[in-house]
């Protein structure tokens, strides 16, 4: 039986594990932390859950080959809940809320209630929604657009210009909102996703979902190596032979590379050259995001799920000015906090690696996090007076805390879309380095986990047409 060993005990390597192991494979995954799951993650404090890794999941409608996928490595079975919020999320103007439901004609419906003068765009930007679910295409343009042109279209419609069409001051407000908070991914893209009856919340969130994947791996007789931080891929005479992780030494017939590839120049002593990685390396461009979380001592269910709001006062991060204010409202799930409480989560988008990293350098980063904290604290008391005193938890988890505990370049939890950049996923392996394979979610842009699942089976794929092994779960 030949030995495997995978670095990285994310989505992407958990997939590859559990798939490498279906097809007889010995698998050990060294993890540098004390949990698995990388970005499919979640922070505990005291007696609050926070999530940080899903909003929602692609490839939970039965019929969607990404299920088939979740299913085989455990992720999901028919005794997971998954809960579809609808609205899908709602923006306060002037206490007049302004809804986009996962059923279009709910939402062309309500927008019509709201503004019938602007009748002929609403129905225009609803059937943009329909004809992308519809066909089915909207992934496809993305990866396949062959000019900035049609990337425009399909991916960044959110222009101003495009807003300013709308004559209803809180329809414009929303979908700039919309833009700001979801740092550029398509509006239509999501609801025409979310419209096809996918994009579900599994029950328990990023924890529950990565245990099952875990649960399933050992049950297949799989071994993780938690705080095994992997240091050196050994290479002789051009093939993967071992991997050192301090004074330990783990043999290995192939290596499966499962954490950030924007990082793997670590493991290796001279780094293989390789077209694709350099390519990789030179047009990759981070997004991230600032966490704050906030464990509050009211039951807030009559609030919505998620909730957008213009800030009276915008709140400056590092370059980034925020006019708008979106928070992700837990208090329908009991996992996230105790009975009566609710835990509150807020995403301010924008690459600020580089403020945090020199806050850190000059010994400002503590006082930095309170500041965005207070103003952030300022913002939901606005809106939910009833939080004034009561909030019990705060948590601010910047882009390096997610470098830290995630192990991701920069701690960015996915990779931004720009025209010309490559779409197609990138090569699993470099040419000359024998039994090394290459996953994660930078290896198809924009990636996220439903990349990171089916990288891992691809280098997996890759694993058995290299050994002649049967790939047992197709």
């Amino acid at each position: 039986m030949k030995k495997i060993i995978i670095i990285g005990g994310g989505i992407a390597g958990l997939s590859a594990g559990v798939l490498a192991l279906r097809c007889g494979f010995d698998v050990t995954i060294l993890e540098s932390h004390s949990i698995a799951g990388g970005n499919c993650t979640a922070w505990k404090r005291n007696g609050y859950l926070f999530e940080c890794g899903m909003h929602w999941l692609a490839g939970t409608r039965s019929q969607d080959p990404l299920n088939e996928l979740w299913y085989a490595i455990g992720a999901l079975n028919d005794d997971v809940t998954i809960h579809y919020s609808e609205p899908y999320t709602e923006y306060d103007y002037n206490g007049i809320p302004i809804r986009l439901y996962r059923d279009v004609d709910k939402t062309e419906q309500h927008l019509l209630a709201i503004s019938p003068a602007d009748e002929k765009r609403i129905k225009a930007f609803c059937d943009s929604i329909r004809s992308a679910q519809s066909e089915g295409e909207i992934c496809d343009n993305i990866r396949n657009a062959q000019s900035e042109e049609e990337l425009e279209a399909t991916y960044q419609e959110l222009t101003e210009q495009y807003i300013n069409q709308f004559s209803h001051e809180g329809i414009r407000e929303l979908l700039r909102a919309f833009q700001e908070s979801e740092a550029g991914i398509s509006i239509v893209f999501t609801l025409a996703y979310l419209a096809s009856g996918n994009g579900g919340f599994p029950g328990g969130g990023s924890l529950s979902f990565v245990r099952r994947i875990v649960n399933t791996f050992k049950s297949l007789g799989g071994e993780i190596r938690y705080n095994t931080h992997a240091d050196r891929v050994v290479i002789k005479n051009g093939k993967a032979t071992s991997v050192k992780s301090g004074d330990e030494l783990f043999p290995a017939d192939a290596v499966i590379i499962a954490s950030d590839t924007m990082n793997i120049a670590q493991f290796f002593d001279v780094l293989p050259q390789s077209s694709w990685f350099d390519e990789m390396q030179a047009v990759t461009a981070p997004t991230m995001c600032t966490l704050v979380s906030l464990g509050i001592n009211v039951d807030l269910k009559n609030y919505p799920e998620s909730l957008i709001f213009k800030l009276e006062e915008p709140i400056c991060l590092a370059d980034h000015t925020h006019q708008y204010l979106s928070f992700s409202n837990y208090a329908a799930d009991s996992t996230y906090s105790p009975k009566g409480k609710t835990a509150l989560t807020v995403h301010l988008a924008g690459d600020t690696y580089d403020f945090w990293k020199k806050a850190k350098e000059e010994s400002r980063y503590i006082d930095e996090k309170q500041k965005i904290a207070n103003q952030v604290i300022s913002a939901i008391i606005a809106q939910i007076p009833e939080a004034e005193g009561q909030i019990e938890v705060c948590d601010v988890a910047t882009p390096l805390t997610f470098e830290r505990y995630c192990g991701t370049w920069q701690g960015s939890w996915m990779t931004a879309i720009i025209p010309g950049m490559r779409r197609e996923p990138y090569p699993v392996t470099i040419e000359g380095l024998d039994g090394v394979y290459f996953a994660g979610h930078r290896m198809t842009p924009p990636g996220g986990h439903p990349i990171a699942a089916e990288s891992g089976m691809t280098a997996v794929q890759q694993l058995c047409h290299d050994t002649d092994t049967v790939c047992i779960w197709e």
